[in-house]
């Protein structure tokens, strides 16, 4: 009776003993919970905690390949997950193949989780929150690790887009991340909007870690900008010819979801090709790459395909991950189409643009204001009437306008300004986030 009271204790004092001993103290868990190279900002985590002397585990799906500076590392090692079945979808109703998703999904991470090294402490992002949060708070308890939510968006407002807010889905992701938030041990979060609506709505105190581009997203000159746009014809088949007369280059990126519209864009290229066919403003050809892989990605290819425009042209390619950067780098203006579902999380495609010194058209919403200001760093539309009008004021007697080349230069002095600091990824990095991981 006596051993059997004293049997818990007995499992205490044990794991305890085992967990001292596995446990270094400065090994770090970066979870992603989706294509672990289509997730700039983990990465960009896992990059810092090596540079600072973690040793990183990177957890999350295969798919694009990694950034080198992941895949070549000694510091850091990946663990994928094995995806969920893709019969599932064929062949159970649409809730029940989800409730059977979740459950392959939290017993393979688990499992991932529970048998390599220890973590004294994980990091994920959200979303998604599920099974990604309670599973990382489970393991955290079990291990006595310490437990980081690094807040992307809301889980809940992004699902409410293709199943309304009041699904039951939506309802379960938005409780999950309001119990869980508040007993995470850190919480970090990519705008002030969404750090005093953390605290107002769910009283989870979350730092701002605003997004900055790494040491690759970069001016570039003359010549590497030459020797890139012959590659991106040679490779890309995206020929910006310079003779007899330059055209213009716009570039746009996204992920082909609910939450950017691209009709906007391809209403206000109808517009600009109108506009060249009337011979309007001296406009030069437009040449459009939009960059990314997604769901919506064959429903927008299937319009562009049946516009017979003659002035401007629309390519997606799939570019490698050293080239883009050197496509921002050689484009005269950006193009942004993300809303936001919450109207709180910063593009991180304006921040890589900005990197580069790329001025953008970016669709304002709600908190825009922290990153573009418009007419001080940048131009920000609020319909397809906006950016084809500012499509043509950029490339008007384009490259000899005057008035246009200084907006430009005043434009890059002032990236980065509306926000706190000015500093690189690893600087802003090592000032909010790596005194939460010291000991």
């Amino acid at each position: 009776m006596l051993l059997l009271l004293l049997f818990p204790l007995i499992l205490f004092v044990v794991r305890k003993f085992c967990l001292n001993k596995l446990k270094s103290g400065n090994n770090v868990c970066v979870l992603v919970f989706g294509d672990i190279g289509r997730s700039p900002r983990m990465q960009y985590h896992a990059i810092s905690f090596a540079r600072e002397g973690f040793i990183v585990d990177v957890v999350g799906y295969p798919g694009s390949p990694p950034m080198k500076e992941i895949s070549e590392n000694a510091r850091v090692q990946i663990h994928y997950l094995r995806p969920p079945p893709s019969e599932l979808h064929n062949k159970l109703p649409r809730l029940f193949c989800y409730i059977v998703k979740v459950i392959w999904q939290t017993v393979n991470l688990l499992w991932l989780l529970l048998r390599k090294r220890l973590s004294d402490s994980i990091i994920t992002q959200n979303p998604p929150a599920i099974p990604t949060i309670p599973v990382c708070w489970f393991y955290c308890l079990l291990t006595e690790a310490q437990f980081t939510i690094d807040w992307h968006n809301y889980t809940h407002s992004v699902m409410a887009l293709s199943l309304g807010e009041s699904h039951i889905l939506v309802r379960l992701a938005k409780n999950i991340e309001t119990m869980f938030g508040c007993r995470a041990n850190h919480n970090f979060c990519v705008s002030k909007a969404m750090k005093e609506d953390l605290e107002s709505k769910w009283t989870i105190q979350a730092k701002v870690l605003y997004d900055r581009p790494i040491d690759k997203f970069h001016p570039i000159t003359f010549l590497e900008k030459n020797e890139f746009l012959q590659k991106l014809a040679e490779k890309y088949n995206i020929s910006v010819p310079y003779l007899p007369r330059r055209s213009g280059f716009i570039v746009s990126s996204t992920s082909w979801t609910e939450d950017e519209d691209f009709s906007v864009l391809l209403n206000a290229l109808q517009e600009y090709e109108n506009a060249c066919e009337n011979s309007e403003l001296n406009l030069p050809d437009l040449i459009c790459a939009i960059t990314g892989k997604g769901p919506l990605k064959d429903f927008y290819m299937a319009i562009i395909n049946l516009k017979k425009w003659k002035h401007v042209e629309i390519k997606m390619p799939w570019l490698e991950n050293e080239d883009y950067p050197k496509i921002l780098a050689s484009a005269d203006l950006g193009v942004c189409l993300h809303i936001s579902s919450s109207g709180l999380d910063l593009p991180m495609k304006v921040v890589d643009m900005f990197g580069c010194r790329l001025p953008v058209c970016a669709y304002d919403f709600n908190c825009l204001s922290e990153l573009v200001k418009h007419n001080e760093n940048s131009l920000v539309f609020t319909d397809e009437k906006d950016l084809a009008e500012q499509l043509k004021m950029w490339f008007q007697d384009f490259p000899e306008n005057k008035a246009q080349q200084q907006l430009r230069e005043k434009f890059q002095e002032n990236m980065f300004t509306s926000q706190q600091n000015d500093n690189d990824w690893h600087s802003n990095w090592k000032l909010n986030v790596l005194p939460c991981f010291q000991k």
